[in-house]
């Protein structure tokens, strides 16, 4: 019998494939056009499709498989045909966190089996914005990883029956940022211009805003507490086209920003990137493909996610995906109200 902890993960895999068409209705990113040029003037021969996150970060493609699951039986089976595909189409593969590895040592090969599938690929390893600097080495040797997220998940703990109620995270943030390689990221609620400042006062110099819009762990942790009805968080957050925005006011020449949530089509891609991002993390899209269709499809998706980014890089005049935040665009009168309202635009 697997231990609470692994039956939590699984319960998180059903929640987030049995909500995911609640949380997905809407789309952010259509909240953002593109200005597009009738003039191109280059071709799809001349675009590249790396990007830098780091200059240990090298991305081949400007996406990648962010943090999903791990810990049980069932996470370690989804984990080895996502990093197998990772391995295949050359994409870095966040893992899901790795706290439980130390409550629970039969967890680690759900992890591990991600480098044995990918043995030469970028793996982040993943954990809590409270781990200490021992949690971190053993978690990012356990998987060879390249650099360690910690997640920052506020809402989701104060939602969850047995989650955290402390959130001083910013000296520990600071003490893990001087001793590895870090990307600070949100589980899916968004991060303002003050938190970015913030980190990057910390000494972070990656961070992925990671904004509503996709996974909603609030909603998730919701249908598990059978205490306390606390669905009024369920629309808490910025999403990312908002955070976006924020981090475009605040972040420094030297920082490197991630967008995930609510990416769902490679058109969402290439906005994000317009708005600013380095690289693009995508979760519950490709989750959902996976658990729905099976390995073969979700490869099909990202074969074709590869060719249509390459594609709207060219349509939109530029050879790369960081050039893509030369392009023009407008947003909703929604979106626009709010970027006036925040004074970030």
């Amino acid at each position: 019998m697997e231990s609470p902890d692994a039956i939590r993960k699984n319960e998180h895999l059903a929640l987030a494939e049995k909500l995911y068409p609640q949380t997905h209705q809407t789309n952010p990113f259509n909240q953002v056009q593109i200005i597009p040029t009738a003039l191109p003037e280059t071709a799809v021969d001349q675009t590249s499709l790396q990007t830098t996150i780091t200059d240990e970060l090298q991305l081949e493609r400007p996406f990648y498989l962010e943090a999903m699951t791990g810990g049980s039986k069932r996470a370690g089976q989804i984990n080895a045909d996502l990093a197998a595909v990772a391995h295949k189409y050359q994409l870095a593969m966040a893992t899901g966190s790795m706290s439980i590895i130390f409550k629970d040592p039969a967890s680690q090969s759900s992890f591990q089996v991600i480098r044995k599938q990918n043995p030469d690929g970028i793996v982040l390893a993943n954990l809590s914005a409270k781990a200490s600097i021992d949690q971190a080495a053993k978690a990012m040797q356990l998987v060879h990883a390249q650099a360690l997220e910690i997640h920052l998940n506020a809402a989701q703990e104060l939602v969850m029956p047995e989650g955290g109620r402390q959130f001083n995270w910013v000296a520990n943030i600071d003490q893990l940022a001087a001793r590895f390689p870090v990307i600070v990221k949100e589980v899916g609620f968004g991060m303002n211009k003050n938190d970015i400042s913030q980190l990057q006062s910390a000494g972070v110099t990656v961070i992925n805003v990671s904004g509503r819009g996709g996974t909603n762990f609030a909603a998730i942790e919701n249908a598990r507490n059978y205490h306390t009805d606390l669905s009024s968080l369920t629309n808490w957050g910025l999403t990312t086209p908002q955070s976006l925005l924020e981090a475009r006011a605040s972040r420094h020449p030297s920082t490197a920003i991630i967008a995930s949530g609510g990416i769902c089509s490679p058109l969402d891609v290439v906005k994000a990137g317009v708005l600013g991002a380095d690289a693009v993390g995508v979760a519950g899209h490709f989750l959902h493909q996976y658990i729905q269709h099976g390995r073969p499809a979700l490869e099909k998706t990202i074969a074709d996610w590869t060719v249509a980014v390459e594609r709207l890089i060219t349509l939109c005049g530029c050879h790369n995906f960081q050039e893509l935040r030369t392009c023009q665009f407008t947003l909703s009168a929604d979106l626009l109200a709010y970027a006036q309202q925040r004074q970030i635009i």
